[in-house]
Protein backbone atom coordinates (compact mmCIF):
# COMPACT_ATOMS: atom_id res chain seq x y z
CA UNK A 1 0.00 0.00 0.00
CA UNK A 2 1.29 3.30 -0.97
CA UNK A 3 2.10 6.40 1.47
CA UNK A 4 -0.73 9.01 1.17
CA UNK A 5 0.64 11.86 -0.68
CA UNK A 6 -0.25 14.07 2.11
CA UNK A 7 2.07 12.33 4.67
CA UNK A 8 4.44 13.30 2.28
CA UNK A 9 3.91 16.96 2.24
CA UNK A 10 3.71 16.96 6.19
CA UNK A 11 6.89 15.11 6.44
CA UNK A 12 8.57 17.40 4.30
CA UNK A 13 7.24 20.95 5.21
CA UNK A 14 6.24 20.40 8.91
CA UNK A 15 9.40 21.26 10.66
CA UNK A 16 10.28 24.35 8.39
CA UNK A 17 6.53 25.54 8.62
CA UNK A 18 6.66 25.27 12.62
CA UNK A 19 9.84 27.32 12.50
CA UNK A 20 8.34 30.02 10.94
CA UNK A 21 5.92 30.25 12.93
CA UNK A 22 7.85 29.99 16.16
CA UNK A 23 9.87 32.88 14.67
CA UNK A 24 6.86 34.93 14.19
CA UNK A 25 4.77 34.35 16.99
CA UNK A 26 7.86 34.23 19.60
CA UNK A 27 5.86 31.48 21.38
CA UNK A 28 6.77 28.06 21.08
CA UNK A 29 2.72 27.01 22.66
CA UNK A 30 1.43 29.41 19.65
CA UNK A 31 3.80 27.72 17.03
CA UNK A 32 2.46 24.39 17.83
CA UNK A 33 -1.13 25.06 17.40
CA UNK A 34 -0.65 27.18 14.31
CA UNK A 35 1.48 24.31 13.04
CA UNK A 36 -0.99 22.05 13.69
CA UNK A 37 -3.88 24.17 12.50
CA UNK A 38 -1.81 24.78 9.13
CA UNK A 39 -1.73 21.18 8.03
CA UNK A 40 -5.13 20.23 9.40
CA UNK A 41 -6.73 22.97 7.27
CA UNK A 42 -4.36 22.08 4.31
CA UNK A 43 -5.01 18.51 4.68
CA UNK A 44 -9.01 19.87 4.30
CA UNK A 45 -8.15 21.51 1.34
CA UNK A 46 -5.13 19.49 -0.62
CA UNK A 47 -7.19 17.50 -2.77
CA UNK A 48 -8.92 20.44 -4.26
CA UNK A 49 -5.34 22.08 -5.41
CA UNK A 50 -5.08 22.19 -9.15
CA UNK A 51 -1.44 20.34 -10.41
CA UNK A 52 1.80 21.93 -10.28
CA UNK A 53 0.88 24.47 -7.36
CA UNK A 54 3.72 25.40 -5.41
CA UNK A 55 2.82 23.59 -2.10
CA UNK A 56 5.78 25.11 0.10
CA UNK A 57 4.11 28.51 -0.69
CA UNK A 58 0.63 27.74 -0.15
CA UNK A 59 1.40 26.19 3.37
CA UNK A 60 3.31 29.23 4.06
CA UNK A 61 0.27 31.36 2.77
CA UNK A 62 -2.00 29.30 5.01
CA UNK A 63 0.24 29.78 8.56
CA UNK A 64 0.66 33.70 7.39
CA UNK A 65 -3.16 33.73 7.24
CA UNK A 66 -3.80 32.34 10.85
CA UNK A 67 -0.86 33.57 12.53
CA UNK A 68 -2.80 36.82 11.13
CA UNK A 69 -6.00 35.93 12.29
CA UNK A 70 -4.02 34.91 15.68
CA UNK A 71 -2.88 38.22 16.28
CA UNK A 72 -6.00 39.80 15.69
CA UNK A 73 -6.88 37.95 18.87
CA UNK A 74 -3.83 38.50 21.00
CA UNK A 75 -3.51 42.53 20.97
CA UNK A 76 -3.36 42.61 25.01
CA UNK A 77 -1.05 39.73 25.21
CA UNK A 78 1.53 41.53 22.73
CA UNK A 79 0.71 44.64 24.60
CA UNK A 80 2.03 43.42 27.80
CA UNK A 81 4.94 41.63 26.08
CA UNK A 82 6.70 45.20 24.82
CA UNK A 83 5.77 46.45 28.07
CA UNK A 84 7.65 43.93 29.79
CA UNK A 85 10.67 43.82 27.35
CA UNK A 86 10.66 47.99 28.04
CA UNK A 87 11.04 47.33 31.56
CA UNK A 88 13.85 45.04 31.79
CA UNK A 89 16.71 45.73 33.52
CA UNK A 90 20.11 46.87 31.56
CA UNK A 91 23.66 46.41 32.45
CA UNK A 92 25.74 48.34 34.57
CA UNK A 93 29.50 47.49 33.07
CA UNK A 94 28.99 48.38 29.42
CA UNK A 95 31.75 46.47 28.11
CA UNK A 96 31.78 44.58 24.94
CA UNK A 97 32.43 40.97 25.47
CA UNK A 98 29.59 41.84 28.33
CA UNK A 99 26.72 38.88 28.69
CA UNK A 100 23.99 41.53 29.79
CA UNK A 101 25.24 44.11 26.49
CA UNK A 102 24.77 40.92 24.40
CA UNK A 103 21.50 39.98 26.07
CA UNK A 104 20.03 43.74 25.85
CA UNK A 105 21.71 44.15 22.21
CA UNK A 106 19.96 40.96 21.29
CA UNK A 107 16.66 42.18 23.04
CA UNK A 108 16.75 45.05 20.62
CA UNK A 109 16.93 43.17 17.75
CA UNK A 110 13.78 40.99 18.81
CA UNK A 111 11.96 44.29 20.01
CA UNK A 112 12.46 45.64 16.60
CA UNK A 113 11.50 42.83 14.81
CA UNK A 114 8.12 42.84 16.81
CA UNK A 115 7.47 46.51 16.08
CA UNK A 116 8.04 46.00 12.41
CA UNK A 117 4.58 46.49 10.21
CA UNK A 118 3.05 43.00 10.26
CA UNK A 119 3.67 42.91 6.06
CA UNK A 120 7.36 43.89 6.96
CA UNK A 121 7.80 41.62 9.89
CA UNK A 122 6.28 38.58 7.77
CA UNK A 123 8.32 39.39 4.69
CA UNK A 124 11.60 39.74 6.63
CA UNK A 125 11.25 36.48 8.54
CA UNK A 126 10.32 34.60 4.90
CA UNK A 127 12.88 35.82 3.09
CA UNK A 128 16.08 35.97 5.84
CA UNK A 129 15.12 32.96 8.22
CA UNK A 130 13.36 30.75 5.76
CA UNK A 131 15.18 31.74 2.52
CA UNK A 132 11.67 32.19 0.43
CA UNK A 133 12.01 33.66 -2.81
CA UNK A 134 10.63 36.85 -3.56
CA UNK A 135 7.45 35.45 -5.86
CA UNK A 136 7.14 32.67 -3.02
CA UNK A 137 6.85 35.36 -0.41
CA UNK A 138 4.47 38.01 -2.78
CA UNK A 139 2.10 34.36 -3.23
CA UNK A 140 2.41 34.08 0.63
CA UNK A 141 1.14 37.54 1.35
CA UNK A 142 -1.17 38.22 -1.40
CA UNK A 143 1.19 40.72 -3.09
CA UNK A 144 3.62 41.12 -5.79
CA UNK A 145 6.65 39.84 -5.51
CA UNK A 146 8.25 43.32 -6.29
CA UNK A 147 5.95 44.49 -2.88
CA UNK A 148 7.54 42.03 -1.27
CA UNK A 149 11.19 42.90 -2.17
CA UNK A 150 10.41 46.21 -1.08
CA UNK A 151 8.76 44.95 2.23
CA UNK A 152 11.80 43.17 3.49
CA UNK A 153 14.28 46.11 2.18
CA UNK A 154 11.87 48.43 4.61
CA UNK A 155 11.98 46.10 7.19
CA UNK A 156 16.27 45.68 6.84
CA UNK A 157 15.99 49.69 6.66
CA UNK A 158 13.88 50.02 9.90
CA UNK A 159 16.34 46.87 12.25
CA UNK A 160 19.81 49.03 10.71
CA UNK A 161 18.10 52.35 12.27
CA UNK A 162 17.16 50.92 15.10
CA UNK A 163 20.82 48.98 15.73
CA UNK A 164 22.01 52.47 14.98
CA UNK A 165 20.68 53.49 18.13
CA UNK A 166 21.79 51.46 19.90
CA UNK A 167 25.11 51.59 19.02
CA UNK A 168 25.19 55.97 19.25
CA UNK A 169 23.99 54.69 23.25
CA UNK A 170 26.97 55.63 25.46
CA UNK A 171 29.32 52.68 26.38
CA UNK A 172 31.02 54.11 29.26
CA UNK A 173 29.01 55.12 32.48
CA UNK A 174 28.79 58.54 32.97
CA UNK A 175 30.68 59.79 36.68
Amino acid sequence: MGEDPFEAVVAAYHAEIHRYLARVTARASDADDLSQETFLRAFRAHRGLPAGVNIRAWLYTIATNLYRNHVRGEVRRRRAMATAVNESPTADARRPDDPALFKEASARVDQIVSGLPQKQRLAFTLRKMHDLDYEAIGESLACSAESARAHVFQALKKIRRGLDDLAAAPTEPSR
